[in-house]
């Protein structure tokens, strides 16, 4: 499984416009793409505007056919001109835990 952690640090007061586009890209990617087993849509408590996307998918393969879908396409167009800072993590999955879902 091919993982990536997409950091993003938003532009002050565009939070809302971000969560509005983000959370249904997230939804419809689990929900559309057979390829597309996680995608958490992260928000750091200690400082503000900043996200974590937790994106897993079967292989890199199904992360190139999740950029062609008409949902990303739609997400990206709102959050590009929101993003201050934005780095990436790809990496390669050993190991999940389904089951450890809980509330911290």
């Amino acid at each position: 499984m091919y993982c990536i952690i997409v950091q993003t640090r938003l532009k002050p007061g565009t939070r809302e416009r971000f969560l509005e586009a983000m959370l249904p890209n997230a939804e419809a990617s689990v929900r559309d793409e057979p390829g597309c087993l996680v995608f958490d849509v992260i928000e750091d408590r200690d400082t503000p505007d900043l996200f974590h996307l937790y994106e897993i998918y079967v292989d890199r393969e199904a992360l190139a056919a999740h950029k062609e879908t008409a949902h990303y396409r739609a997400s990206r167009a709102v959050v590009n001109e929101l993003i201050a800072e934005q780095s990436v993590i790809r990496a390669d999955v050993l190991a999940t835990n389904p089951g450890a879902r809980g509330e911290a």
